[in-house]
């Protein structure tokens, strides 16, 4: 197992170079870059990005406040700007040297995870992502403990129920909470909980109240789970419903196996049949989904509940940076998520080798 461990460790290298190599390119042919955005808001053709993303809550960066103050009455409205001044802008942004030379030294910089500092925000990167890290981490991590910890259980009921009035009925439920989208089931909770039209029971902002430094500990902890109830709620339901049904159908697959049978005719208990054989095969697939639920649960899945419930967190972060085309911010998070996803995928396959013993990836190639 060291062996198949460091072949992973050193696969990671190439694939997250890879991965970033293949958006910078990407990036090279997008239109409205940093210093198209710059100059359009100095010759008054675009609208601010601060008030179109913050709402003039964040501060400009130093490009445009070296440049944008000191000439902006001198140029704005003419029919261009010096080529000096954009030569100087360029060369604020790195654009002025070869797309692979600042591949390059992006990479070296990511390597000893130097993310160096956002374009339009007077704070670097990794300030910028660990101050929104704790929307996003307590999102994830609840979304997926509710998700597993409900569904799992659920499924295997369902799996053992089947076509039963239960599991019936259940399934009824849990298509309806597949098909109905999370940020629709957040304005119908706003609507309904949080000061719409019925009642006010649940606060819409941040993950914690005003005077939470003055609360007993008890007082926090209810605090902090008052404002995220709601978001969670709006979050887990697809979820939960899609690892539901994926234990149910797991299970069932393994219940219908010889050896189950075969275990049924040497006296096994029906506990001993589900939990000491079939759970830990049926448990396989639960395991190889857990990588993409991580990354979704963390990341990518929470930008619209984010927006709707006043939260700000990494999902809100990655899109207004690629709207505002902040470079520094796109490119960290991609390194970073990407590298956490590749590790996670490790994680997974030590689990394989935990539920399943029999499973050995030192006989396998790595692909």
């Amino acid at each position: 197992m060291g062996s198949y461990i460091l072949r992973r460790l050193l696969l990671m290298i190439p694939t997250v170079v890879g991965i970033m190599a293949i958006s910078f390119a990407v990036i090279q042919f997008a239109p409205g870059g940093p210093v198209e955005q710059v100059i359009a808001e100095l010759t008054g053709q675009g609208d601010s990005a601060i008030d179109r993303i913050a709402g003039g809550s964040d501060t400009v960066g130093s490009a445009q406040q070296d440049f944008g103050d000191s000439i902006s009455s001198q140029y704005r409205g003419a029919q261009g700007l010096d080529p000096e001044f954009i030569k100087k802008l360029e060369a604020q942004f790195g654009f002025d040297k070869p797309p692979l030379e600042r591949f390059m030294n992006m990479m070296w910089d990511y390597i000893r995870f130097d993310f160096g500092e956002s374009y339009f925000r007077s704070v670097s990167v990794l300030d910028l992502i660990v101050e929104k890290m704790p929307v996003s981490i307590s999102l994830g991590v609840w979304i997926l403990l509710l998700s597993y910890i409900i569904s799992i259980p659920l499924g295997i009921k369902k799996a053992v129920s089947d076509g039963s009035r239960f599991d019936v009925w259940t399934s009824g439920l849990i298509i309806v909470a597949y098909a109905v989208p999370g940020f629709l089931v957040g304005i119908m909770l706003i609507v309904l909980f949080a000061g719409g039209s019925f009642f006010d029971w649940f606060p819409l902002r941040g993950l914690t109240s005003d005077n939470f430094a003055e609360l007993s500990l008890m007082g926090k902890i209810v605090d902090y789970f008052w404002h995220l109830a709601l978001p969670l709620i709006a979050l887990s339901l697809a979820a939960f419903a899609t690892t539901t049904l994926l234990t149910k159908n797991s299970f069932i697959d393994e219940i219908r196996k010889q050896y189950v049978t075969t275990a049924r005719a040497k006296g096994l208990t029906e506990s001993q049949v589900l939990y000491k054989h079939v759970f830990r095969n049926a448990m396989l697939i639960i395991i190889a989904g857990f990588p993409g639920a991580f990354i979704s649960a963390f990341f990518s899945g929470s930008l619209l509940i984010e927006t709707i419930f006043s939260l700000d967190g990494l999902g809100r972060l990655g899109f207004e940076s690629v709207i505002r085309r902040d470079y520094p911010v796109v490119f960290a998070t991609l390194f970073i998520f990407s590298l956490m996803g590749l590790v996670v995928g490790l994680i997974s396959d030590l689990v394989y080798t935990w539920v399943d013993p029999r499973i050995d990836f030192e006989k396998r190639d790595v692909g």
